[in-house]
Formats: C-alpha cells, sequence, structure tokens
C-alpha cells in the first residue's frame, strides 16, 4: 500500500487543505485525511463548517508504465504536519516522496532521507465523498432568491484553493459548492451574525430588503456595470507585465510577430534574430503554461518577480549570477563570445 508523488505536489495538496483543519475537540477531524484510490491522491480537511478536497492525479488509467497504487486512507494528526511540510520545503520540488501507511505509522520517503509520522490506522474520518456528492447534486429552491448568509471569517479560509474558483448556491440553508482546478469543497451557510443576532431577524435578509434600505443612497445615478463605472490604469509602456494572461498575450504575439518579420528579413542577421525571438518566446509560453498548470500561486509569484528584475533592468547582471549558481562559467562564455566576434572582424 503506496502512492508515489513529487515533493511540490505533495506540499500543494497539504497548503490547498490545512485551513479547514477542525479543532482539537473533535480528534476524527484534526488533522488532514490522505486518500489514495488507483488513480489519484486526495487531501481531505473538514471542520464542519467547510469542507476541502484537493486531488493529484499520480497514475493514468491507460498507463502500462507503472502499476497503480493500493487504496489506502489515513490521517495525519495536525500536530505532526509542521513538521511534514517543513520537510517538503528542504528538498528539490521534482523529488518523488513515496507514502505509505504501516505499522502504524505514515512514511515518507524520498531520495534524500525520510519521515514517519505516528498516526491511528482506525481513526474514523467524515464520508467526504458522499458529503461532496450531496452538495454537487443539490437542487436550487423554489420561491424567494437564493440569498445566503456566509460567515466571513469562513470565506478567508478559500484563499489557497485556487487563483480563481466558481461557486454555486442553491438555496439559503444548503451548503455553497466551491470548485477550483482539481479542487472541489463546500462552506454551509451560518444563521448567526457575528454581533450573535439571528439571521432569520436580520432586516437584511432578502434582496428586497436591501433595495429598500439602500433605495435612498442608491437612487442619485443610473444603474451601470463595474466595467464601464471603474476606469483601468493604464499600463506605462516601459513596464513589465505583472500579469500571467498578459505575459502570455505578450509572448503569443511576439511568436507571431517574430514570425512574420522573418519571412521579410533581407539579411542572415535579422533572419537569425527574428527566428532567436521567435523561438525563446514559445519556449517561454510553453514553461509558463506548464508551471501554471503545475501551480497557479506559484506562477503568478514567479511573474510577477520576472516583471521586477526587468524593470529594474539589470537582466545581465541577474544572468550573470544565476549562470554561476547554476555551476556554469559566464566568464567562459563571455571570453569565447568576443573571441568569435574578433574572427568575424578579422575575417571581414
Amino acid at each position: 500500500m503506496s502512492v508515489t508523488i513529487n515533493s511540490h505536489q505533495l506540499g500543494r495538496l497539504i497548503a490547498r487543505t490545512v485551513d479547514h483543519i477542525g479543532d482539537d475537540l473533535i480528534p476524527a477531524l484534526y488533522g488532514i485525511r490522505l486518500d489514495a484510490d488507483t488513480e489519484y491522491l486526495y487531501a481531505v480537511a473538514t471542520d464542519r463548517f467547510t469542507i476541502a478536497a484537493a486531488r493529484y492525479r499520480h497514475h493514468e488509467p491507460d498507463s502500462e508504465n507503472t502499476a497503480p497504487a493500493v487504496p489506502f486512507a489515513r490521517t495525519i494528526p495536525a500536530t505532526a504536519l509542521p513538521a511534514l511540510r517543513e520537510w517538503l520545503r528542504t528538498m528539490p520540488g521534482h523529488d518523488p516522496v513515496t507514502v505509505t501507511p504501516a505499522d502504524g505509522r505514515l512514511r515518507f520517503t524520498a531520495p534524500t532521507g525520510e519521515l514517519a509520522i505516528t498516526i491511528d490506522p482506525d481513526a474514523e474520518f467524515a464520508d467526504w465523498r458522499g458529503l461532496l456528492r450531496g452538495v454537487t447534486e443539490q437542487t436550487p429552491t423554489t420561491g424567494e432568491p437564493v440569498f445566503p448568509a456566509l460567515g466571513t471569517r469562513l470565506q478567508a479560509r478559500w484563499k489557497s484553493a485556487d487563483g480563481v474558483v466558481r461557486v454555486r448556491a442553491t438555496g439559503d440553508h444548503q451548503p455553497v459548492l466551491v470548485v477550483g482546478e482539481e479542487f472541489l469543497g463546500a462552506q454551509m451557510p451560518t444563521r448567526t451574525r457575528r454581533d450573535g443576532f439571528s439571521t432569520d431577524t436580520d432586516t437584511l435578509a432578502t434582496l428586497d430588503d436591501v433595495r429598500t434600505a439602500w433605495q435612498d443612497s442608491l437612487s442619485t445615478g443610473p444603474a451601470i456595470t463595474p466595467q464601464t463605472a471603474l476606469p483601468t490604469p493604464p499600463q506605462a509602456r516601459d513596464e513589465a507585465s505583472k500579469a500571467i494572461s498578459e505575459v502570455v498575450e505578450d509572448l503569443l504575439k511576439q511568436v507571431l510577430h517574430s514570425t512574420q518579420h522573418l519571412t521579410a528579413a533581407d539579411t542572415s542577421e535579422a533572419i537569425a534574430a527574428h527566428a532567436t525571438a521567435g523561438v525563446t518566446a514559445w519556449t517561454a509560453y510553453r514553461y509558463l503554461d506548464a508551471l501554471h498548470t503545475a501551480d497557479p500561486h506559484f506562477a503568478a509569484t514567479v511573474v510577477a518577480e520576472t516583471a521586477g528584475q526587468l524593470d529594474d533592468g539589470a537582466i545581465s547582471e541577474w544572468a550573470w549570477d544565476a549562470a554561476r549558481a547554476a555551476g556554469h562559467d559566464p566568464q567562459q562564455w563571455h571570453d569565447a563570445l568576443q573571441e568569435s566576434q574578433t574572427r568575424k572582424q578579422t575575417a571581414a
């Protein structure tokens, strides 16, 4: 009984669900449930008011290269999670980690070491599959418009679910469905406001109540959409893009422009320059697309950091330091380039 996943993906499964762990008053919910089947490894946590399940496909159904994992389900105690997360941070993200339940422990084995966590192999956990299936199959209530009351403290727990999530509310007293990339969750509506009063007696319990209460404040202007009401600040032409969507657009535009210029170039130097620009832009796009698929949050961080480095204007220094850190000799590259340029000038 074991499953293998790289350390980055295992850490991400934990990060996406850790905020939903229950407190120690209910031991069965005081941790993250690792649940493996023959195709996915799931991380699940619930505090009874929210439930979150993230998954990672560790085995393709039609793959013939490796044998599928034997299903298992174990709960990692909340008290052991800091040690596990710190252990994962000490290794490269691509390192494989094999998770094996045995002898009252959950063993995490990597090329550089092993971590064993004591667990209760018989610990019960909520039927998370049944709970989330029930939420996905909810039918909308009839009558009044759906206007559930949601605790804002609980809403903050979805910050690590995904960069963007979809939500579905089907009734005032039914759980709200939260959907992200390889992520499924739900939040229960609340019946009590933060001040202790029941929402059933709230004067703003319906949309009509809200319109009535705000009518005098909002009636001085026409109803318009935010897209037309709120201006978008222009991006300076000399600033690098900080949003993934903008970077993707810039890279693909560069590929198409370079291809167009390539066919119209009249010198070998121009042809080489346009070809290099197009190939580099396409390569960067494919890498960014793969990174965004693996971890949208990390991709956004890398794009923002890269924009800062480009705006700094010292990318040659950044590249020099990166080359040395990777074990290369940038001085040798520099000398070889100068020698090549000198030969060309001499030949001319």
